[in-house]
């Protein structure tokens, strides 16, 4: 496995709330995600990084499970050629769905993956914003109305393609790798101890 391009700085090096937060993770997950240290070389980004992230991923508004979240951003993820964000999020969308192969499905070719029709049409148009935003029109909506999306949902699936976009970018550009952790989540059942 290949070093990132920018070294990760020091854990505790960092400001008091990016650390504690960091802890946080670790603490939930059992490791650190890459992604938390990678951007922390720059406090300002990584705390709009992730105030962003946190107002779209984790919101309780709006018909979008946490589950259909995770898999606009695997599949957007996957057009863009993210690994990064591709196994990561995969590994989210695994355990959220509670389905072993979605992830690789939806990344190689959701309309063949094991989803339901509302899925696969939000999943049209992300790829839509992904990668032919310019083109979208009043029929990508009215797609969407027929799957009892509302004008707020349209938005937050453009928004998560759009600010995954960006994550895709940042992480491929800098080198950043998966976590070894995230290749197995989600695949098997968890073991007792």
């Amino acid at each position: 496995m290949t070093a990132p391009r920018y070294p990760h700085p020091d854990l505790n090096s960092l400001p008091e709330d990016i650390r504690a937060r960091i802890l946080e993770v670790q603490e939930k997950a059992g490791f650190i995600p890459n992604v938390f240290l990678a951007f922390a070389r720059r406090p300002a980004e990584w705390r709009a990084f992730f105030a962003y992230h946190d107002a779209l991923m984790l919101k309780e508004e709006g018909s979008l499970t946490k589950g259909e979240r995770e898999m606009i951003v695997t599949t957007t993820s996957a057009a863009n050629q993210c690994l990064y964000c591709v196994v990561a999020h995969g590994a989210i969308l695994r355990i959220y769905e509670k389905k072993p192969l979605v992830a690789d499905q939806v990344a190689v070719n959701y309309r063949k993956a094991d989803i339901s029709p509302r899925q696969r049409a939000m999943l049209d148009f992300a790829m839509k914003v992904c990668q032919n935003s310019h083109a979208i029109e009043e029929a990508d909506f009215t797609a969407l109305h027929a799957h009892g999306f509302d004008d707020e949902d349209i938005w937050d699936i453009a928004a998560i393609t759009a600010f995954f976009g960006l994550s895709n970018r940042m992480a491929s550009f800098a080198g950043m790798m998966p976590n070894p952790e995230f290749y197995a989540m989600g695949r098997l059942p968890k073991t007792k101890a």
